[in-house]
């Protein structure tokens, strides 16, 4: 049954425009930031929306019928990594500061959602080795830039454990590599052993 709704045309346009959408007011929340920043690093500051932007990709390709396991192996990856750790760090400054407020909590739900969807298309994904290589190589960069040369996404509250921030997302990084692996070409490779 959640196969095929996550098959149906219909279904897949609707997540297609959502994940636009959100793509958008993502790279949106981030203009501030980007502005301080300086170019040389601007494409790695916006995590979230550019993880959205993979998916969104991979949506518009599936509903044609197409794969593009790069972009795939990406969205996998970035999206539970960013979904999870937006999670994270609304709740610890939820418990820092002792509010966030109706903005927080809609980032807490629709960053959860990101990251489920993610992993709901997993069988549908055509990644192999590589792919996941160059993603995981992706993301473990985009950790050196956010944590060596400070390009994090500013959460105010949490400034003061920017270590600690930094040394937990390096290990959700192996971890979302980790789980996409295990989600894409374990599982695949465990079937054709099994058949």
């Amino acid at each position: 049954m959640l196969s095929y709704i996550l098959q149906d045309k219909k279904f897949l346009i609707i997540l297609f425009i959502i994940n636009f959408l959100g793509t958008i007011y993502g790279y949106y929340w981030y203009v501030w930031q980007l502005e301080i920043t300086p170019p040389i690093f601007i494409p790695f500051v916006p995590d979230s929306p550019t993880a959205s932007l993979f998916f969104t990709i991979f949506l518009l390709f599936f509903i044609f019928g197409k794969n593009i396991p790069y972009i795939e192996a990406l969205g996998i990856v970035s999206l539970f990594k960013y979904g999870i750790w937006a999670v994270v760090m609304n709740l610890l400054t939820l418990a820092v500061a002792g509010d966030i407020g109706p903005a927080g909590y809609m980032l807490i739900a629709s960053h959860l959602g990101m990251a489920i969807q993610g992993l709901l298309y997993a069988p549908f994904y055509k990644i192999k080795l590589r792919h996941l290589t160059v993603a995981g190589i992706v993301v473990l960069h985009n950790d050196i830039i956010d944590y060596v040369f400070e390009q994090m996404p500013i959460y105010g509250d949490l400034t003061k454990y920017m270590n600690e921030i930094g040394y937990f997302t390096f290990w959700l990084s192996v971890f979302s590599i980790l789980l996409a692996y295990y989600l894409t070409i374990y599982r695949k490779n465990q079937n054709i052993n099994n058949h």
